[in-house]
Protein backbone atom coordinates (compact mmCIF):
# COMPACT_ATOMS: atom_id res chain seq x y z
CA UNK A 1 0.00 0.00 0.00
CA UNK A 2 0.75 3.47 -0.35
CA UNK A 3 0.15 7.09 0.50
CA UNK A 4 -1.86 8.72 -2.01
CA UNK A 5 0.32 11.79 -1.61
CA UNK A 6 2.64 14.30 -0.16
CA UNK A 7 1.06 16.04 3.06
CA UNK A 8 -0.28 19.66 2.28
CA UNK A 9 1.67 22.29 3.36
CA UNK A 10 -1.51 23.29 5.94
CA UNK A 11 -0.75 22.92 9.77
CA UNK A 12 -3.08 19.71 10.06
CA UNK A 13 -2.77 17.89 7.17
CA UNK A 14 -2.70 13.47 6.53
CA UNK A 15 -1.64 10.77 3.96
CA UNK A 16 -3.78 8.02 3.48
CA UNK A 17 -3.84 4.77 1.53
CA UNK A 18 -6.03 5.12 -1.49
CA UNK A 19 -8.29 2.52 -0.45
CA UNK A 20 -9.17 4.33 2.82
CA UNK A 21 -12.03 6.08 1.49
CA UNK A 22 -13.83 2.84 -0.10
CA UNK A 23 -13.23 1.00 2.80
CA UNK A 24 -15.56 3.67 5.12
CA UNK A 25 -18.09 3.77 2.29
CA UNK A 26 -18.54 0.20 2.21
CA UNK A 27 -18.61 0.04 6.27
CA UNK A 28 -21.13 3.21 5.80
CA UNK A 29 -19.31 4.91 8.49
CA UNK A 30 -17.19 7.84 9.49
CA UNK A 31 -14.83 8.59 12.63
CA UNK A 32 -14.31 10.65 15.14
CA UNK A 33 -10.92 10.93 16.67
CA UNK A 34 -9.62 13.17 19.54
CA UNK A 35 -5.63 14.78 19.79
CA UNK A 36 -4.88 16.61 23.40
CA UNK A 37 -1.93 17.29 21.97
CA UNK A 38 -3.37 19.24 19.12
CA UNK A 39 -6.03 20.40 20.88
CA UNK A 40 -8.68 19.23 18.27
CA UNK A 41 -11.59 16.68 17.53
CA UNK A 42 -11.28 15.28 14.11
CA UNK A 43 -14.15 14.18 11.76
CA UNK A 44 -12.69 11.60 9.46
CA UNK A 45 -15.17 11.40 6.04
CA UNK A 46 -14.94 9.91 2.87
CA UNK A 47 -15.42 12.30 0.11
CA UNK A 48 -15.13 10.91 -2.95
CA UNK A 49 -11.29 9.49 -3.11
CA UNK A 50 -10.05 10.82 -0.33
CA UNK A 51 -10.44 11.45 3.73
CA UNK A 52 -12.00 15.06 4.07
CA UNK A 53 -10.29 15.83 8.22
CA UNK A 54 -12.27 18.77 9.56
CA UNK A 55 -10.09 19.68 12.83
CA UNK A 56 -12.29 21.47 15.48
CA UNK A 57 -10.63 22.98 18.33
CA UNK A 58 -11.34 21.89 22.02
CA UNK A 59 -9.28 22.65 25.04
CA UNK A 60 -7.76 19.35 25.49
CA UNK A 61 -10.31 16.72 24.32
CA UNK A 62 -9.67 12.82 25.45
CA UNK A 63 -12.81 10.60 25.87
CA UNK A 64 -15.24 10.94 24.21
CA UNK A 65 -19.02 8.80 23.36
CA UNK A 66 -20.78 9.23 20.70
CA UNK A 67 -24.22 7.81 18.17
CA UNK A 68 -26.51 9.30 15.56
CA UNK A 69 -28.09 11.51 18.01
CA UNK A 70 -25.74 12.73 21.27
CA UNK A 71 -21.99 13.55 21.31
CA UNK A 72 -19.94 13.61 24.37
CA UNK A 73 -16.34 15.17 24.54
CA UNK A 74 -14.40 15.16 27.66
CA UNK A 75 -12.14 18.47 27.81
CA UNK A 76 -9.72 19.71 29.68
CA UNK A 77 -11.79 20.84 32.55
CA UNK A 78 -15.21 20.08 31.53
CA UNK A 79 -17.56 17.45 29.47
CA UNK A 80 -19.08 19.27 26.73
CA UNK A 81 -22.44 17.93 25.37
CA UNK A 82 -23.58 18.22 21.53
CA UNK A 83 -26.82 16.94 20.12
CA UNK A 84 -27.65 16.01 16.32
CA UNK A 85 -30.05 18.58 14.65
CA UNK A 86 -29.88 16.83 11.14
CA UNK A 87 -32.75 20.07 10.81
CA UNK A 88 -29.88 22.46 9.96
CA UNK A 89 -28.04 20.28 7.30
CA UNK A 90 -29.91 22.55 5.20
CA UNK A 91 -28.45 26.27 6.14
CA UNK A 92 -24.92 24.65 6.38
CA UNK A 93 -22.45 25.71 3.13
CA UNK A 94 -22.81 24.10 1.05
CA UNK A 95 -26.45 23.09 1.93
CA UNK A 96 -27.38 19.46 2.73
CA UNK A 97 -23.51 17.91 2.72
CA UNK A 98 -24.11 16.69 6.23
CA UNK A 99 -26.23 14.11 7.62
CA UNK A 100 -25.31 14.95 11.13
CA UNK A 101 -24.95 18.34 12.32
CA UNK A 102 -23.96 18.38 16.26
CA UNK A 103 -24.79 21.64 18.23
CA UNK A 104 -23.24 22.65 21.59
CA UNK A 105 -26.15 21.78 24.29
CA UNK A 106 -24.22 21.86 27.63
CA UNK A 107 -21.16 22.29 29.18
CA UNK A 108 -20.64 20.54 32.45
CA UNK A 109 -17.47 22.09 34.98
CA UNK A 110 -16.02 19.63 36.26
CA UNK A 111 -12.80 20.79 37.49
CA UNK A 112 -9.32 19.15 36.19
CA UNK A 113 -10.06 15.47 36.57
CA UNK A 114 -8.15 13.80 33.38
CA UNK A 115 -11.11 12.39 31.71
CA UNK A 116 -10.13 9.11 29.79
CA UNK A 117 -12.70 7.12 28.07
CA UNK A 118 -16.29 8.03 28.08
CA UNK A 119 -19.84 5.39 26.97
CA UNK A 120 -23.47 6.05 27.03
CA UNK A 121 -25.17 3.43 29.55
CA UNK A 122 -29.07 4.50 28.31
CA UNK A 123 -29.14 7.94 29.13
CA UNK A 124 -26.43 8.18 31.56
CA UNK A 125 -22.52 8.90 30.61
CA UNK A 126 -19.79 7.33 32.29
CA UNK A 127 -16.57 8.44 32.23
CA UNK A 128 -12.91 7.06 33.71
CA UNK A 129 -11.64 9.93 36.20
CA UNK A 130 -7.85 9.13 36.13
CA UNK A 131 -6.66 11.13 38.55
CA UNK A 132 -9.18 10.47 41.40
CA UNK A 133 -8.82 6.75 40.32
CA UNK A 134 -12.75 5.81 39.87
CA UNK A 135 -15.60 5.77 37.28
CA UNK A 136 -17.75 8.17 37.38
CA UNK A 137 -21.10 9.24 35.90
CA UNK A 138 -22.37 13.23 35.46
CA UNK A 139 -25.55 14.87 37.18
CA UNK A 140 -26.23 19.00 37.64
CA UNK A 141 -25.18 19.26 40.80
CA UNK A 142 -21.75 17.34 41.12
CA UNK A 143 -18.43 18.08 40.09
CA UNK A 144 -18.55 14.58 39.60
CA UNK A 145 -20.78 11.77 41.09
CA UNK A 146 -17.84 8.47 41.68
CA UNK A 147 -19.49 5.09 41.25
CA UNK A 148 -16.96 2.33 40.95
CA UNK A 149 -12.95 2.28 42.17
CA UNK A 150 -10.91 -0.39 42.02
CA UNK A 151 -10.74 -2.65 45.70
CA UNK A 152 -6.94 -1.82 45.94
CA UNK A 153 -7.56 2.14 45.65
CA UNK A 154 -8.96 3.35 49.65
CA UNK A 155 -10.32 6.11 48.78
CA UNK A 156 -11.02 9.39 46.49
CA UNK A 157 -7.55 12.06 46.01
CA UNK A 158 -6.52 13.70 43.36
CA UNK A 159 -3.27 11.64 43.13
CA UNK A 160 -3.49 9.46 39.77
CA UNK A 161 -2.32 6.28 42.01
CA UNK A 162 -3.46 3.55 39.17
CA UNK A 163 -3.71 5.29 36.16
CA UNK A 164 -6.98 3.60 35.67
CA UNK A 165 -7.71 5.00 31.82
CA UNK A 166 -10.02 2.58 29.66
CA UNK A 167 -13.47 1.49 29.76
CA UNK A 168 -15.12 -1.89 28.24
CA UNK A 169 -19.09 -1.51 27.81
CA UNK A 170 -21.28 -4.68 28.07
CA UNK A 171 -25.01 -5.76 27.99
CA UNK A 172 -25.68 -1.79 28.80
CA UNK A 173 -23.26 -1.51 31.11
CA UNK A 174 -19.61 -1.32 32.17
CA UNK A 175 -17.86 -4.43 32.49
CA UNK A 176 -14.28 -3.97 32.08
CA UNK A 177 -11.49 -1.14 32.97
CA UNK A 178 -8.05 -1.13 32.13
CA UNK A 179 -5.34 0.76 34.64
CA UNK A 180 -1.30 0.93 34.26
CA UNK A 181 -0.81 -0.34 37.78
CA UNK A 182 -1.93 -2.09 41.03
CA UNK A 183 -1.39 1.35 43.45
CA UNK A 184 -2.75 2.75 46.20
CA UNK A 185 0.01 5.51 46.35
CA UNK A 186 0.23 9.16 44.48
CA UNK A 187 1.44 7.97 40.61
CA UNK A 188 2.40 4.63 41.57
CA UNK A 189 1.58 2.63 38.53
CA UNK A 190 4.82 4.80 36.87
CA UNK A 191 6.81 2.17 38.90
CA UNK A 192 6.59 -1.20 36.25
CA UNK A 193 5.08 1.08 33.33
CA UNK A 194 6.23 -1.78 31.43
CA UNK A 195 4.41 -4.99 32.47
CA UNK A 196 2.45 -3.76 35.28
CA UNK A 197 -0.75 -3.06 33.39
CA UNK A 198 -4.07 -5.26 34.57
CA UNK A 199 -7.03 -5.81 33.13
CA UNK A 200 -10.49 -4.94 35.95
CA UNK A 201 -13.78 -6.57 36.18
CA UNK A 202 -16.09 -4.00 37.18
CA UNK A 203 -18.50 -6.29 38.63
CA UNK A 204 -16.14 -8.91 40.64
CA UNK A 205 -13.58 -6.16 41.19
CA UNK A 206 -11.04 -9.16 40.60
CA UNK A 207 -8.25 -8.28 38.60
CA UNK A 208 -8.69 -10.84 35.18
CA UNK A 209 -5.22 -9.92 33.63
CA UNK A 210 -1.33 -8.92 34.91
CA UNK A 211 1.13 -8.10 32.95
CA UNK A 212 -0.07 -6.01 30.45
CA UNK A 213 1.95 -3.20 29.05
CA UNK A 214 0.16 -0.22 29.23
CA UNK A 215 -3.25 -1.48 28.43
CA UNK A 216 -5.89 0.93 26.92
CA UNK A 217 -9.16 0.98 25.32
CA UNK A 218 -10.94 -2.57 26.46
CA UNK A 219 -13.68 -3.55 24.37
CA UNK A 220 -16.32 -6.52 23.72
CA UNK A 221 -16.87 -7.16 20.28
CA UNK A 222 -18.27 -10.53 18.13
CA UNK A 223 -18.24 -12.74 21.95
CA UNK A 224 -14.38 -11.55 22.63
CA UNK A 225 -12.63 -9.24 24.95
CA UNK A 226 -9.93 -6.80 23.46
CA UNK A 227 -7.49 -4.58 24.25
CA UNK A 228 -4.76 -2.57 23.42
CA UNK A 229 -1.51 -3.32 24.69
CA UNK A 230 0.28 -0.03 23.70
CA UNK A 231 3.39 -0.24 25.22
CA UNK A 232 4.17 -3.17 22.55
CA UNK A 233 1.79 -1.53 19.85
CA UNK A 234 -0.55 -4.32 19.72
CA UNK A 235 -4.04 -5.46 18.71
CA UNK A 236 -4.75 -8.49 21.60
CA UNK A 237 -7.80 -10.43 22.67
CA UNK A 238 -8.04 -11.49 26.56
CA UNK A 239 -9.59 -14.84 28.19
CA UNK A 240 -11.00 -13.14 31.39
CA UNK A 241 -11.23 -16.78 32.83
CA UNK A 242 -7.78 -17.44 32.41
CA UNK A 243 -5.98 -13.91 31.85
CA UNK A 244 -4.31 -15.75 28.81
CA UNK A 245 -3.86 -12.31 26.11
CA UNK A 246 -3.05 -13.01 22.81
CA UNK A 247 -1.49 -10.31 20.37
CA UNK A 248 -3.92 -10.08 16.79
CA UNK A 249 -2.39 -7.55 15.18
CA UNK A 250 0.99 -5.52 15.27
CA UNK A 251 0.95 -1.91 14.16
CA UNK A 252 3.57 0.66 14.39
CA UNK A 253 3.13 3.12 17.23
CA UNK A 254 1.71 3.47 20.58
CA UNK A 255 -1.43 2.33 20.60
CA UNK A 256 -4.58 3.65 21.95
CA UNK A 257 -8.04 4.36 21.09
CA UNK A 258 -10.18 2.05 19.21
CA UNK A 259 -13.34 0.62 17.93
CA UNK A 260 -14.82 -1.59 15.77
CA UNK A 261 -17.21 -1.95 12.70
CA UNK A 262 -17.70 -5.45 11.14
CA UNK A 263 -14.45 -7.34 11.03
CA UNK A 264 -12.71 -4.04 11.31
CA UNK A 265 -10.70 -2.57 14.17
CA UNK A 266 -10.02 1.33 13.79
CA UNK A 267 -6.75 1.36 16.13
CA UNK A 268 -5.29 5.23 17.04
CA UNK A 269 -1.46 5.54 16.73
CA UNK A 270 0.76 7.92 18.65
CA UNK A 271 4.12 8.78 18.12
CA UNK A 272 4.86 9.77 21.31
CA UNK A 273 7.44 12.76 22.16
CA UNK A 274 11.12 11.81 24.01
CA UNK A 275 9.20 14.15 26.69
CA UNK A 276 6.15 11.68 27.25
CA UNK A 277 6.31 9.28 30.02
CA UNK A 278 5.01 7.00 28.66
CA UNK A 279 8.24 6.22 26.45
CA UNK A 280 10.41 3.66 28.69
CA UNK A 281 8.47 1.21 27.16
CA UNK A 282 9.12 -1.56 24.56
CA UNK A 283 7.23 -0.33 22.00
CA UNK A 284 10.46 2.44 21.67
CA UNK A 285 12.99 -0.02 22.09
CA UNK A 286 11.96 -1.94 18.98
CA UNK A 287 10.63 0.36 17.01
CA UNK A 288 11.81 3.93 16.56
CA UNK A 289 10.12 5.08 13.93
CA UNK A 290 6.44 5.09 15.48
CA UNK A 291 3.50 6.76 13.36
CA UNK A 292 0.65 8.62 14.42
CA UNK A 293 -3.08 8.51 12.74
CA UNK A 294 -5.40 5.33 12.67
CA UNK A 295 -4.84 2.07 11.25
CA UNK A 296 -7.63 -0.07 9.77
CA UNK A 297 -6.84 -4.04 11.06
CA UNK A 298 -8.99 -6.80 10.07
CA UNK A 299 -9.43 -9.29 13.32
CA UNK A 300 -9.99 -11.83 11.46
CA UNK A 301 -6.53 -11.79 9.81
CA UNK A 302 -4.30 -9.11 11.54
CA UNK A 303 -3.91 -7.35 8.58
CA UNK A 304 -3.77 -4.08 8.35
CA UNK A 305 -6.18 -3.19 5.32
CA UNK A 306 -5.62 0.90 5.39
CA UNK A 307 -4.51 3.94 7.49
CA UNK A 308 -3.96 7.23 7.44
CA UNK A 309 -1.26 8.66 8.79
CA UNK A 310 -1.56 12.54 10.50
CA UNK A 311 1.11 14.92 10.05
CA UNK A 312 3.72 16.33 12.26
CA UNK A 313 1.12 18.71 14.31
CA UNK A 314 -0.49 16.14 15.29
CA UNK A 315 1.86 13.70 17.40
CA UNK A 316 -0.97 11.88 19.96
CA UNK A 317 -4.25 10.19 19.37
CA UNK A 318 -6.31 9.41 22.67
CA UNK A 319 -9.96 8.36 21.17
CA UNK A 320 -11.02 6.68 18.04
CA UNK A 321 -15.20 6.07 17.72
CA UNK A 322 -17.25 5.19 14.61
CA UNK A 323 -20.44 6.40 13.71
CA UNK A 324 -22.31 3.64 11.83
CA UNK A 325 -24.59 5.16 9.04
CA UNK A 326 -23.02 8.60 9.30
CA UNK A 327 -20.73 9.96 6.45
CA UNK A 328 -20.21 13.20 6.45
CA UNK A 329 -20.95 15.00 10.02
CA UNK A 330 -20.44 18.10 11.13
CA UNK A 331 -19.94 19.32 14.80
CA UNK A 332 -20.68 23.47 14.47
CA UNK A 333 -18.59 25.98 15.94
CA UNK A 334 -19.95 27.64 19.00
CA UNK A 335 -19.82 31.00 17.04
CA UNK A 336 -21.25 30.04 13.59
CA UNK A 337 -24.12 32.79 12.82
CA UNK A 338 -26.58 30.22 12.09
CA UNK A 339 -26.48 29.66 15.95
CA UNK A 340 -28.15 33.00 16.39
CA UNK A 341 -31.44 32.02 14.75
CA UNK A 342 -31.49 28.30 15.81
CA UNK A 343 -33.47 26.95 17.92
CA UNK A 344 -34.93 23.76 19.43
CA UNK A 345 -38.02 23.19 21.62
CA UNK A 346 -39.91 20.39 22.23
CA UNK A 347 -42.13 19.07 19.57
CA UNK A 348 -45.05 19.14 21.71
CA UNK A 349 -44.96 22.85 21.70
CA UNK A 350 -44.03 23.39 17.95
CA UNK A 351 -47.90 23.60 16.93
CA UNK A 352 -47.89 27.18 18.86
CA UNK A 353 -44.91 28.35 17.03
CA UNK A 354 -45.98 31.58 15.12
CA UNK A 355 -43.02 31.65 12.36
CA UNK A 356 -45.01 31.00 9.82
CA UNK A 357 -43.52 33.84 7.37
CA UNK A 358 -39.97 33.22 8.39
CA UNK A 359 -39.89 29.05 8.66
CA UNK A 360 -36.32 28.87 8.01
CA UNK A 361 -35.67 30.69 11.33
CA UNK A 362 -37.33 27.88 13.36
CA UNK A 363 -35.47 24.39 13.33
CA UNK A 364 -37.77 22.21 14.77
CA UNK A 365 -36.53 19.75 17.46
CA UNK A 366 -34.39 16.22 16.63
CA UNK A 367 -36.66 13.63 17.40
CA UNK A 368 -34.52 11.38 19.78
CA UNK A 369 -35.37 8.01 18.38
CA UNK A 370 -34.99 8.70 14.27
CA UNK A 371 -34.16 12.13 13.92
CA UNK A 372 -36.62 13.41 11.68
CA UNK A 373 -38.10 16.45 11.23
CA UNK A 374 -41.32 17.47 12.49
Amino acid sequence: MTDTAAPAPEAFSSVHTTNFPALLRELRCSLLVTTFQAGRVILMRPQQSAINTHFFALPRPMGLAADANRLFVGAHRSVHEYRNVPAVAPRVDPPNAHDAVYLLRNVHVTGHVDIHEMAFAGNDCWYVNTLFSCLCTLDTEHSFVPRWRPRFVSGYAPEDRCHLNGLAMGDGKPRYLTALGESNVREGWRADKRTGGILLDVESGEVVARGLSMPHSPRLHRGRLWVLESGRGALSTVDPVSGRVEAVAQVPGFTRGLDFVGPIAFIGLSQLRSSNPFTDIPLTDQNPDRSSGVWAVNVETGQTVAFLRFSASVEEIFAVQALPGILSPLILEEHDPILDSTWAIPDELLPQVELAKAPRHAIPHCDEMNGRER
